[in-house]
């Protein structure tokens, strides 16, 4: 079993750092320079930082934002939100990103994402997919920051994500997001056949949800907010929790 990574996402709106449930009723909860180079001293692994309104208001992600970021943390961070050109990952990247994420516009127009890998690599590319179940069971992927329910399928979706160049796949279940009650590990296993890393997020309320979704899930990587934003535990903890269970993980300090 490779290396697992802890990977706190920060969703910024407004320039604050803010955490809801299912997607609303956001709260914040700090500045997210400050939250990220707190995070990457406590051993985060990576970082994800996702304007979640960009999408939503038609505007694009901050690049001073991550400048600031870049400026101030020595771990990789993956930034995405209102990511719809070339030219758009390109300032990013030259910013100081070392991944980016695209989600809406890659719905839109898939051929984002070759283009992407066509120019980085897709090592640099993560495509994020946001999905829910829908009144037939099935996983329905949204854009927009959740707001609108698009026509494609969880699984399909990823598999041709993976074929158009997507390096990484970053699913997020809505159903879950916020509540503290686990991953929906079959999910998470079944994506796991995909032949790229898999990054888990959504529904994390204790370090055993991170162990399961990292073992029975078999994701690369899990992702969680609130359970970092609001002191449940710190990366310590959850290291400490996973190298106990025999659970290989990257050590940064």
């Amino acid at each position: 079993m490779l290396a697992k990574r802890i990977i706190p996402c920060l969703d910024v709106c407004e320039g604050s750092t803010v955490k809801g449930i299912h997607f609303e009723n956001l709260r914040k909860v700090g500045d997210p320079v400050d939250l990220g180079a707190r995070y990457a001293d406590e051993g985060a692994d990576e970082l994800v930082y996702l304007d979640i309104s960009a999408s939503h208001e038609g505007r694009a992600t901050f690049t001073d934002l991550v400048r600031r970021i870049a400026a101030r943390i020595n771990i990789p961070f993956t930034v995405g939100g209102g990511i719809r050109s070339v030219d758009d990952a390109s300032r990013l990247l030259d910013a100081g990103a070392d991944k980016i994420t695209v989600n809406t516009a890659a719905v839109y127009n898939p051929d984002l994402i070759s283009e992407l890998a066509a120019k980085y690599g897709s090592q640099f590319v993560v495509v994020a997919i946001d999905a829910r179940r829908n009144e037939n069971g099935q996983w329905q992927a949204t854009t927009h920051g959740g707001r609108r329910c698009s026509h494609l399928e969880l699984f399909s979706w990823a598999r041709r994500a993976v074929d158009l160049g997507a390096g990484e796949i970053l699913f997020t279940s809505m159903d879950h997001d916020g509540t503290g009650g686990g991953y929906p590990i079959e999910v998470y296993a079944r994506l796991a056949e995909l032949p790229v890393p898999v990054i888990a997020s959504g529904g994390a309320g204790n370090a055993a949800h991170i162990a399961e979704v990292l073992t029975r899930g078999r994701a690369d990587a899990a992702l969680a907010a609130g359970i970092f934003h609001f002191g449940t535990l710190t990366i310590p903890q959850v290291k400490d929790y996973l190298k106990a269970q025999g659970i290989p993980i990257r050590t940064n300090n």
